[in-house]
Protein backbone atom coordinates (compact mmCIF):
# COMPACT_ATOMS: atom_id res chain seq x y z
CA UNK A 1 0.00 0.00 0.00
CA UNK A 2 1.82 3.06 -1.28
CA UNK A 3 -0.77 5.26 -2.99
CA UNK A 4 -4.10 5.58 -1.22
CA UNK A 5 -7.20 7.56 -2.20
CA UNK A 6 -9.57 8.15 0.72
CA UNK A 7 -13.12 9.08 -0.32
CA UNK A 8 -16.48 9.35 1.40
CA UNK A 9 -19.10 11.75 2.58
CA UNK A 10 -18.24 14.84 4.59
CA UNK A 11 -18.17 13.97 8.29
CA UNK A 12 -17.35 10.31 7.61
CA UNK A 13 -13.87 10.44 9.12
CA UNK A 14 -11.80 10.72 5.93
CA UNK A 15 -9.34 13.24 7.31
CA UNK A 16 -8.73 11.35 10.54
CA UNK A 17 -8.21 8.10 8.65
CA UNK A 18 -5.89 9.80 6.12
CA UNK A 19 -3.72 11.35 8.84
CA UNK A 20 -3.43 8.05 10.71
CA UNK A 21 -2.79 6.07 7.54
CA UNK A 22 -0.13 8.53 6.41
CA UNK A 23 1.58 8.20 9.80
CA UNK A 24 1.47 4.39 9.64
CA UNK A 25 2.69 4.21 6.05
CA UNK A 26 5.20 7.05 6.30
CA UNK A 27 3.47 8.72 3.36
CA UNK A 28 2.63 12.38 2.84
CA UNK A 29 -1.04 13.23 3.34
CA UNK A 30 -2.94 15.77 1.26
CA UNK A 31 -6.41 17.01 2.10
CA UNK A 32 -7.89 18.12 -1.20
CA UNK A 33 -9.89 20.88 0.49
CA UNK A 34 -6.54 22.56 1.24
CA UNK A 35 -5.61 22.37 -2.44
CA UNK A 36 -9.03 23.42 -3.73
CA UNK A 37 -9.85 26.38 -1.45
CA UNK A 38 -7.87 29.42 -0.43
CA UNK A 39 -8.19 31.11 2.99
CA UNK A 40 -11.36 32.90 1.87
CA UNK A 41 -13.02 29.73 0.51
CA UNK A 42 -12.41 30.70 -3.11
CA UNK A 43 -12.23 27.61 -5.30
CA UNK A 44 -9.33 26.83 -7.61
CA UNK A 45 -10.36 26.57 -11.27
CA UNK A 46 -11.06 22.91 -12.09
CA UNK A 47 -8.31 22.60 -14.70
CA UNK A 48 -5.69 23.87 -12.23
CA UNK A 49 -7.12 21.62 -9.51
CA UNK A 50 -6.80 18.65 -11.86
CA UNK A 51 -3.18 19.59 -12.60
CA UNK A 52 -2.42 19.84 -8.87
CA UNK A 53 -3.76 16.31 -8.41
CA UNK A 54 -1.76 14.98 -11.34
CA UNK A 55 1.39 16.33 -9.67
CA UNK A 56 0.38 14.76 -6.34
CA UNK A 57 -0.31 11.30 -7.79
CA UNK A 58 2.99 11.31 -9.68
CA UNK A 59 4.79 11.00 -6.33
CA UNK A 60 5.98 7.53 -5.23
CA UNK A 61 3.90 7.49 -2.01
CA UNK A 62 0.83 9.38 -0.91
CA UNK A 63 -2.48 9.42 0.92
CA UNK A 64 -5.01 11.81 -0.59
CA UNK A 65 -8.20 12.64 1.29
CA UNK A 66 -11.16 14.14 -0.54
CA UNK A 67 -14.16 13.52 -2.70
CA UNK A 68 -14.27 15.86 -5.68
CA UNK A 69 -16.03 13.39 -7.92
CA UNK A 70 -15.25 15.50 -10.99
CA UNK A 71 -11.54 14.71 -10.59
CA UNK A 72 -11.77 11.32 -8.84
CA UNK A 73 -10.58 9.57 -12.00
CA UNK A 74 -7.11 11.15 -11.61
CA UNK A 75 -6.66 9.54 -8.18
CA UNK A 76 -8.31 6.23 -9.05
CA UNK A 77 -6.10 5.63 -12.07
CA UNK A 78 -2.97 6.23 -9.96
CA UNK A 79 -3.77 4.62 -6.60
CA UNK A 80 -3.18 1.06 -5.49
CA UNK A 81 -5.80 1.31 -2.73
CA UNK A 82 -9.03 3.24 -2.42
CA UNK A 83 -10.71 3.53 0.97
CA UNK A 84 -14.40 4.43 0.90
CA UNK A 85 -15.66 5.76 4.21
CA UNK A 86 -19.15 4.34 3.82
CA UNK A 87 -20.77 5.50 7.08
CA UNK A 88 -24.48 6.04 7.65
CA UNK A 89 -26.08 9.41 7.01
CA UNK A 90 -26.66 9.87 10.74
CA UNK A 91 -22.99 9.16 11.48
CA UNK A 92 -21.85 11.62 8.80
CA UNK A 93 -24.19 14.36 10.07
CA UNK A 94 -22.90 13.73 13.59
CA UNK A 95 -19.36 13.93 12.18
CA UNK A 96 -19.80 17.39 10.66
CA UNK A 97 -21.55 18.67 13.79
CA UNK A 98 -18.91 17.31 16.16
CA UNK A 99 -16.12 18.68 13.94
CA UNK A 100 -17.76 22.11 14.07
CA UNK A 101 -17.96 21.93 17.87
CA UNK A 102 -14.36 20.67 18.24
CA UNK A 103 -12.65 22.90 15.69
CA UNK A 104 -14.94 25.78 14.81
CA UNK A 105 -15.07 27.19 11.31
CA UNK A 106 -12.21 27.99 8.98
CA UNK A 107 -8.91 26.49 7.90
CA UNK A 108 -6.84 24.76 10.53
CA UNK A 109 -3.24 23.66 10.27
CA UNK A 110 -4.23 20.05 11.04
CA UNK A 111 -6.11 19.40 7.81
CA UNK A 112 -9.49 20.55 9.09
CA UNK A 113 -11.28 22.75 6.61
CA UNK A 114 -14.64 23.49 8.11
CA UNK A 115 -17.35 25.61 6.56
CA UNK A 116 -20.80 24.31 7.46
CA UNK A 117 -23.79 25.87 5.78
CA UNK A 118 -27.13 24.59 4.53
CA UNK A 119 -25.56 23.32 1.27
CA UNK A 120 -23.05 21.17 3.20
CA UNK A 121 -25.78 19.75 5.44
CA UNK A 122 -27.94 18.94 2.40
CA UNK A 123 -24.96 17.32 0.62
CA UNK A 124 -24.17 15.14 3.65
CA UNK A 125 -27.84 14.25 4.18
CA UNK A 126 -28.25 13.07 0.57
CA UNK A 127 -24.77 11.72 -0.12
CA UNK A 128 -25.47 8.00 0.41
CA UNK A 129 -28.38 8.13 -2.00
CA UNK A 130 -26.95 10.52 -4.59
CA UNK A 131 -23.14 10.51 -4.52
CA UNK A 132 -22.28 7.01 -3.32
CA UNK A 133 -23.59 5.32 -6.51
CA UNK A 134 -21.53 7.72 -8.65
CA UNK A 135 -18.39 7.11 -6.59
CA UNK A 136 -18.89 3.34 -6.76
CA UNK A 137 -19.34 3.55 -10.54
CA UNK A 138 -16.10 5.51 -10.90
CA UNK A 139 -14.25 3.05 -8.68
CA UNK A 140 -15.52 0.24 -10.89
CA UNK A 141 -14.64 2.08 -14.11
CA UNK A 142 -11.25 3.60 -13.23
CA UNK A 143 -10.00 1.57 -10.26
CA UNK A 144 -9.09 -1.60 -12.13
CA UNK A 145 -6.62 -3.63 -10.11
CA UNK A 146 -7.09 -1.38 -7.11
CA UNK A 147 -7.73 -2.78 -3.63
CA UNK A 148 -11.03 -1.36 -2.40
CA UNK A 149 -11.66 -1.04 1.33
CA UNK A 150 -15.18 -0.19 2.52
CA UNK A 151 -15.40 1.06 6.09
CA UNK A 152 -18.94 1.40 7.46
CA UNK A 153 -18.29 2.88 10.90
CA UNK A 154 -15.62 4.27 13.19
CA UNK A 155 -15.07 0.96 15.02
CA UNK A 156 -14.38 -0.79 11.71
CA UNK A 157 -12.04 2.05 10.75
CA UNK A 158 -10.01 1.73 13.96
CA UNK A 159 -9.76 -2.06 13.52
CA UNK A 160 -8.59 -1.67 9.92
CA UNK A 161 -5.97 0.92 10.91
CA UNK A 162 -4.65 -1.45 13.62
CA UNK A 163 -4.45 -4.24 11.03
CA UNK A 164 -2.52 -2.01 8.59
CA UNK A 165 -0.18 -0.91 11.37
CA UNK A 166 0.50 -4.54 12.34
CA UNK A 167 1.24 -5.43 8.71
CA UNK A 168 3.71 -2.54 8.45
CA UNK A 169 5.72 -3.59 11.52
Amino acid sequence: MRKVAVVGCGGSGKSHLARELGRILGAPVTQLDAAFYDDRWNALPIDKFTDVQRELVAQPRWVIDGNYNSTLQVRLEACDTVVLMDVSTVAALYGILSRQIRHGAGHKGNGVHNCIHWGVIKYVATSRRRMRPRVMAKIEEFGSGTDVVLLANRRQTHRWLRKVAAEQS
